[in-house]
Formats: structure tokens, C-alpha cells, sequence
């Protein structure tokens, strides 16, 4: 048992098994408390007021801001922007900083095993620009060779859009030799970081990343709440992406100055309570531990594809390594479809991802339409995975296949 489960509420006393942490990690009491806490005592909007609780709630928004900045390892809180979740982070990028710099007969260089979130904006932008998306195309076992970065990346790419981790397959990339080939021609990284800041620590600026996304909730943050790291000048040269009260410093009828960064990119009454609630999160993470953390995960990975191993008709897809995984465990079972196999695991209480994972163009390359995702984090137990290799083991007889 997880020294750490009892601090989940959703986990205590309940036999489901969640494997789901790619989509959404569970939130620890701490958390929580600190939402609500921020609720109950600074209520006020943050930024407006002179009276106590507005000041109160200023301080405490800002504070989360400084503390995100000190975990991605960036220069100074202002090149930290508070958004809804890394999508959001994506889409502020290409409209703000991609629509103004990428030209027609650019290129973009986007990995295939991309979620559709770091797909879709830059698709908008090379559309709208004549810019042409360029692939990174990866192994069967989701590696990218060297060979292909220094091919794909050339004189022409203005942007490379790239996650440091996978959403299907959890392998990792070297995002500072990737940035290295970037600069070198003159282009820009960005950096999608949602399946890795849970699992690893980053340094945004060891790894020379432009831009970094990710979304609170896969760190144990409250759903809502995302961040956007963007080096300082890169920053303070884009447009703003959204208008509205507190991005701006003066207004008249003809026109208006806008706020320095990072209120001229967060238009509008800004979620500082969530805010709050990630800072928690960080706090929690830093006790755990990402040495436990990826100590934890590593074990119940390794211990989940030998189990797997021994279950018939079962497809294990991306690195025979357990450490290339990050957790995640996507696999698929002859005969049955992923969306059957979802439901007969849900009937025994285990939570799984199926389908394609926000990840078509890796699935089609791949060659297959959908998958089942396993996915775990710390908290999980190697009791859990026990159970889970039981109840996958009888899939196929539940579909009529026979024992």
C-alpha cells in the first residue's frame, strides 16, 4: 500500500482502480483545502481592490505565480501566464506568436505522436499563413532518432511543436538537443508538458525551451487551471491573445496600452483560487518526491508488462523498458475492441482509457484505430495491478471468445 493514498479522499476505503492518471490525476486532501480555504477567507477579485481580501487574494494569486516559476526552473514570475489547461497554453502560442511570425513557405515541425492539442493550433496557422507542416515521424516503439531532427528541422522552420512526453506511449525526448537544432536555425520550441512535469522534474531553462505548457489537473491541481512558461522577450513581443478589463494599462475610445507581461495574456476576472490549489499541488508533489515518484512508477510498470506478458492475446505497444513509459501502459487485446474492453474492466471497478487518445495521426501511424491505456502514478499499489492483470486475463471469455 501507497504510504501516500490516505491523503486522497477519492482513493480511501474504495476498491475501484484508477488507471487513468494520464487523463487526470486524483487530488490530495491538501489541495482541496486550499480552494476552499481561499474561498472562505480572500474571496475578492484579485487585481481590482484596494480593501483587504482583494489585496489578500492578489497576494495568494501571485504567490502561486512565483511558485510555478520556481518549479519549471524559469528566470522571473513574469514569464509564468495562468490559462485554463495546456490547450489553452497551445492555442495562445499559435495565435499570438505564431500568426505573427510564421510566414508563407515557412515550416512547422510537428511530431506525429503529438496530442491533437499541439496539432490543431499549428494546422490553423499554416493554413491561414501558407506555412507547411512538417513530421517528425518516430519507431514502432515511439523513439525519435537524432537522424530525424537534424533532417526535419532546416533553414525554413519557424516553429517546432513537440511533447516532451508521450500521451500514449510515455516515452520521453531530448527536448534540449531538439531545442539546440531548433535555435540553430532560428526557430522556436514549443514544448508540451502535461504528461511530463507529474512525472519528472523540468527546467525550462536547462532544456532552452521558448515556450512550456501543462495543465494543473495532471499534476494533482484542480481542473481549470493551466500555465504557459514563455521566455521573457518572446513574451513581451506577442500580442495580447484575448482583450478585455485588466490586460491594459490605458483605454480611450481609439485605442488602448496594454499591461506588461503576464496580465496583458489574462483578460478578464482570472481563476485565483485554482491557482491556490496548484501551488498546493506543487507543494504536495515536492514532498512526494520525483525520485519516489518515478521509483513508484518504474516498479508497478515493470511489474504490470510481466504480468501482461503472460496474458494471451494481448498487444503491449511502445518500448519493451519500463522506465520509457512514464506509467503509461498501452496495449490492445485480439478480437476485442478497446471501447468492450473499457466496460468489461469498468464492471469489475477499474478505470482505463480506450480509444485514441486525443493521438490519431501517432494511432494511424501505428496502424491501429484505438487502444486501451493503463495509466499510473504513485499511489497506485502493486495489489491494484494484480487485480487488474486478473480481470484483463478473463476479457475475452466475458466477449465469448471461450477460456
Amino acid at each position: 500500500m501507497s504510504v501516500f493514498r490516505q491523503d486522497f479522499p477519492i482513493l480511501r476505503d474504495s476498491d475501484y482502480i484508477y488507471f487513468d492518471n494520464a487523463a487526470t490525476a486524483q487530488k490530495p486532501s491538501c489541495v482541496m483545502e486550499a480552494v476552499s480555504k481561499f474561498y472562505e477567507t480572500e474571496n475578492a477579485n484579485p487585481l481590482r481592490g484596494l480593501y483587504r481580501w482583494s489585496v489578500m487574494a492578489t497576494e495568494s494569486y501571485e504567490a502561486a505565480r512565483e511558485k510555478v516559476a520556481n518549479f519549471l526552473g524559469a528566470r522571473k514570475a513574469s514569464e509564468i501566464v495562468f490559462t485554463r489547461n495546456a490547450t489553452e497554453s497551445l492555442n495562445l502560442v499559435a495565435y499570438s506568436y505564431g500568426r505573427a511570425n510564421v510566414n508563407e513557405g515557412d515550416e512547422i515541425v510537428v511530431a506525429v505522436s503529438e496530442h491533437h492539442s499541439n496539432i490543431l493550433p499549428w494546422q490553423m496557422v499554416a493554413k491561414e499563413k501558407k506555412a507547411k507542416l512538417v513530421w517528425l515521424e518516430c519507431d514502432e516503439n515511439g523513439y525519435y532518432s537524432e537522424e530525424e531532427f537534424q533532417k526535419k528541422i532546416t533553414n525554413r522552420t519557424k516553429i517546432v511543436a513537440i511533447a516532451q512526453v508521450s500521451n500514449v506511449l510515455g516515452v520521453a525526448k531530448p527536448i534540449k538537443k531538439i531545442a539546440e537544432l531548433a535555435h540553430r536555425v532560428g526557430a522556436v520550441v514549443v514544448v508540451d508538458g502535461a504528461q511530463s512535469v507529474p512525472h519528472m522534474a523540468v527546467n525550462v531553462q536547462a532544456m532552452d525551451a521558448d515556450f512550456f505548457v501543462f495543465s494543473g489537473h495532471k499534476l494533482m491541481g484542480p481542473m481549470g487551471i493551466g500555465v504557459l512558461y514563455g521566455k521573457h522577450e518572446l513574451l513581451n513581443d506577442m500580442p495580447p491573445f484575448l482583450t478585455g478589463g485588466e490586460m491594459i494599462e490605458y483605454v480611450t475610445r481609439d485605442s488602448a496600452t496594454y499591461a506588461e507581461i503576464p496580465h496583458k495574456f489574462e483578460a478578464g476576472t482570472v481563476n485565483a483560487a485554482d491557482a491556490v490549489g496548484l501551488a498546493a499541488a506543487i507543494d504536495y508533489i515536492k514532498k512526494v518526491g520525483f525520485e519516489y515518484i518515478s521509483e513508484a512508477e518504474r516498479k508497478l510498470t515493470a511489474l504490470l508488462l510481466e504480468e501482461m506478458r503472460n496474458i494471451p492475446h494481448v498487444t503491449v505497444y511502445g518500448s519493451p523498458k519500463a522506465k520509457d513509459h512514464c506509467g503509461i501502459v498501452t496495449f490492445n487485446i485480439d478480437g476485442c475492441h478497446p471501447h468492450d474492453v473499457s466496460s468489461i474492466l469498468d464492471a469489475d471497478h477499474i478505470c482505463i482509457r480506450a480509444g485514441h487518445h486525443c493521438a490519431q495521426p501517432l494511432l494511424q501511424h501505428m496502424g491501429v484505430n484505438a487502444t486501451c491505456r493503463a495509466s499510473m502514478y504513485f499511489y497506485n499499489t502493486e495489489d491494484e495491478v494484480f487485480r487488474f492483470a486478473k480481470s484483463l486475463a478473463k476479457v475475452r471469455e466475458e466477449l465469448g471468445y471461450g477460456s
